[in-house]
C-alpha cells in the first residue's frame, strides 16, 4: 500500500493539474491582463472551486483557502500553445511515439475520417514541459503525411486529462509546395483532389472512389460545424485556399501564410483567420520567399484576424518569443496578448478563456512582462488547481546538477 501511495503521488505532480482537487484561492495585487485587447489593471483575484468568482481592487476579506501575493506581477490567462502535436509526438525517430501523421496507408485512398485525437497520450512528457512555461491549451493538429487532406484534430487543454478536448472539429488540408512534391510532383495535384473529393459529396456512395462513405460523412459534418485549415505560404496559394473556401463554403483558416500579408486585403474581405510564425524572416524555401519580420503587424493593419505558431511540438513554449517578436514589428502590444490567449479558443469554438467572473481559472503569474524571453511563469493554475511545476526537465535536472562544481556530473548520485 506504501508502494501504490508513492505511485499515485509522483502521478499527481507529473500528469498535472486534472488530478488534483480545486480549492478556494485569492491572488493579491496582480497586474491583470483580461485576455483581450484591453490594457493591464491591477487586480485581486478570488477563485472558488475551480471558477474565477470575483475580482476588485481589494479583495483582502475574501475568504479563501490560499492567499497568493502576485507583487504587482503580469497575470494572464494561460497561453494558446499554437498548433501542435502534444501528446502525439514523444520521440521522432521512434515507431511507435508518433501517432500525428497518415503515411503509407494500403487503401491509397484520401480520408478525412482520420482523428488524432484517438491516439492523444495525456501523460507524454511534452504535455507538462509545455504547460509549467504558461501554456493552457494547444490546436492538436493531423500533420502533414502524403495525403492533400490530412486528417481531423481540435483544441485540446494541457491539463493532463484523457478527455480534454474541446471545441469545433478542425480538417487540416495541405496545399503548399513540398506536401505537393510528395503527390504527384505538382501543388496543382492538391486542387484537382480536393475538388473531386468535394464533387463526391453530392454522389451516391457506391460511386465513391476517392474517399470512403465514412470520409464522406465527416466531410459533410466539418463543413457545417467546423473548420478548414489550409497550409500554404506562398501568395498564390494562399488566394487558391480562399477562392476554394468560399466556393465550397468553408470556414477557412491559414496555417503558415509567410507571404499572407501580400494578400491581406483579399484574407481581410474574406474574413479568413491566419496562423503564423512570426519569427519567420528569410525564406525557408521557394514557398516563403517573401517572408518579413512585421507579417502580424500589416495583416493587424488590414483587420485580418492573426494568431501564432512556433511549427514546433517539442519547443511550443518558444510561442512568447514569436509572440513579442511581431509586437518588436509593429503589432500592438494588446493584440498579441489577445491572439496568445482568448482569440484560439474564440476562433476554434473553445471555452472562453479571459479572467472574468464565472469563467474557468486558467491563470499565470510571469516574472516579468510575458513577451519578454528573460521571464518565466512562476505560477500556472489550470481549472483553479496550481500545477505543481514539475516535468521529465526538471526531475532531470534535481538528479544530474552537480551540486559541488568542482566535480563533473557523472559524479553526483540520485
Amino acid at each position: 500500500m506504501r508502494l501504490l501511495s508513492v505511485l499515485l503521488t509522483c502521478q499527481m505532480l507529473l500528469w498535472g493539474p486534472a488530478s488534483v482537487h480545486a480549492e478556494s484561492y485569492l491572488i493579491k495585487d496582480a497586474n491583470v491582463f483580461a485576455g483581450d485587447d484591453s490594457p493591464a489593471v491591477r487586480q485581486d483575484i478570488l477563485i472558488v472551486d475551480g471558477r474565477i468568482e470575483s475580482l476588485g481592487t481589494d479583495l483582502a476579506g475574501s475568504e479563501a483557502q490560499t492567499v497568493i501575493d502576485a507583487a504587482g506581477r503580469p497575470l494572464t490567462p494561460a497561453f494558446f500553445a499554437g498548433i501542435t502535436a502534444a501528446g502525439l509526438s514523444e520521440i521522432g525517430m521512434v515507431y511507435e511515439a508518433v501517432d500525428s501523421r497518415l503515411s503509407g496507408l494500403y487503401t491509397g485512398l484520401i480520408h478525412p475520417e482520420f482523428d488524432v485525437r484517438r491516439a492523444y497520450n495525456p501523460h507524454s512528457s511534452v504535455v507538462p514541459i509545455t504547460r509549467i512555461e504558461g501554456y493552457g491549451y494547444t490546436l492538436l493538429m493531423a500533420a502533414p503525411g502524403d495525403r492533400t487532406i490530412s486528417g481531423q484534430g481540435s483544441l485540446v487543454r494541457l491539463d493532463g486529462g484523457y478527455d480534454s478536448f474541446e471545441g469545433d472539429d478542425v480538417l487540416f488540408v495541405n496545399v503548399d509546395g513540398y506536401s505537393g512534391n510528395r503527390l504527384g510532383s505538382s501543388r496543382a495535384a492538391h486542387w484537382m483532389l480536393l475538388e473531386s473529393v468535394f464533387a463526391e459529396l453530392s454522389t451516391d456512395d457506391d460511386d465513391l472512389t476517392l474517399i470512403t462513405p465514412r470520409g464522406k460523412d465527416t466531410l459533410h459534418a466539418v463543413r457545417r460545424n467546423g473548420l478548414f485549415i489550409f497550409r500554404a505560404n506562398r501568395a498564390s496559394d494562399i488566394l487558391q485556399a480562399v477562392a476554394f473556401g468560399e466556393a465550397h463554403k468553408l470556414r477557412t483558416v491559414i496555417s503558415g501564410g509567410q507571404e499572407a500579408w501580400m494578400v491581406r486585403d483579399a484574407l481581410a474581405e474574406a474574413g479568413v483567420p491566419v496562423v503564423i510564425n512570426a519569427l519567420d524572416n528569410l525564406p525557408g524555401s521557394f514557398d516563403g520567399l517573401g517572408a518579413r519580420l512585421d507579417n502580424a503587424a500589416l495583416l493587424h493593419e488590414a483587420g485580418v484576424t492573426v494568431l501564432f505558431t512556433s511549427g514546433e511540438t517539442h519547443n511550443a513554449r518558444k510561442l512568447r518569443q514569436v509572440a513579442g517578436n511581431a509586437v518588436a514589428n509593429g503589432l500592438p502590444y494588446e493584440a498579441a496578448i489577445e491572439a496568445m490567449t482568448s482569440l484560439p479558443a474564440e476562433i476554434f469554438g473553445g471555452t472562453p478563456k479571459m479572467i472574468a467572473p464565472g469563467l474557468a481559472a486558467d491563470l499565470v503569474i510571469w516574472s516579468g512582462d510575458p513577451l519578454e524571453v528573460t521571464s518565466a511563469a512562476d505560477h500556472v493554475i489550470l481549472s483553479g488547481n496550481p500545477d505543481p511545476m514539475r516535468s521529465r526537465q526538471t526531475e532531470l535536472l534535481q538528479r544530474y546538477l552537480p551540486e559541488d562544481a568542482g566535480m563533473g556530473r557523472a559524479y553526483i548520485k540520485p
